[in-house]
């Protein structure tokens, strides 16, 4: 017991607890929003990809052009370029107000490029087996292509929500708040390793449960 408080004498569980919920609101806000604006976004590159219902090159190459330079720039760069726009929108770049911005302008992207792969793994006969019977694009894509594709985009959604765990942490160096936060600033600057390590296994464990939900949901779906 003694040896265990050696270990541990640095840790503050208080403020790990507290670390720990403002992770877990960083990743609920920041999901909920990229979802939001990253479906439609990946539903509409693939509409207006070649060969596809709406064929718009342009439009498409747009889109397409727009998500690869948002995906191209590193997390820790776009933290910090995005400072300004951050402290318009939210008031703050601290805490999390300050860091969920960042983290749905860096998912957004790689989430809309995986609703598109999904979208593209759906059986062309399905989409052509609806349209002779006169379904409009509306309904191709609600009554058809999103049904046939809730596997995959479960999977997308678990592997961003997986990459927002990884992005929330590295907000921790414009200070963000959460375990990343924490892990910079008393892990790293104080040279605490018993702090660092605490909240890596806390990551590693949020990522195992949020890995394990999406497995046991595409496997409940992908049997219907």
């Amino acid at each position: 017991m003694e040896l265990l408080n050696q270990l541990t004498a640095n840790i503050d569980w208080a403020e790990i607890w507290l670390a720990g919920q403002d992770t877990l609101l960083m990743l609920l806000g920041s999901l909920v929003f990229t979802l939001v604006l990253g479906l439609p976004l990946g539903i509409l590159l693939f509409l207006t990809g070649k060969r596809q219902l709406l064929d718009q090159p342009v439009i498409y190459g747009i889109l397409s052009f727009l998500v690869n330079i948002l995906r191209s720039v590193p997390f820790v760069i776009l933290l910090i370029i995005m400072i300004p726009f951050t402290v318009l929108i939210a008031g703050t770049s601290l805490g999390v107000a300050g860091a969920i911005p960042p983290l749905v302008v860096g998912a957004t992207p790689f989430f809309a490029r995986l609703v598109e792969t999904a979208l593209r793994e759906v059986d062309k006969g399905i989409i052509e087996a609806t349209q002779a019977m006169g379904a409009n694009t509306r309904q191709i894509v609600f009554g058809a292509l999103l049904p046939e594709a809730l596997p995959g985009l479960l999977a997308a959604m678990t592997v961003t929500a997986i990459t927002l765990v990884s992005y929330a942490a590295m907000s921790g160096v414009i200070g963000g708040g959460g375990l990343g936060d924490l892990a910079i600033r008393f892990g790293y600057q104080r040279f605490q390793t018993d702090v660092m390590v605490v909240t890596v296994v806390l990551l590693l464990i949020l990522v195992q449960i949020l890995q394990m939900i999406g497995d046991r949901l595409v496997s409940h779906f992908s049997r219907k």
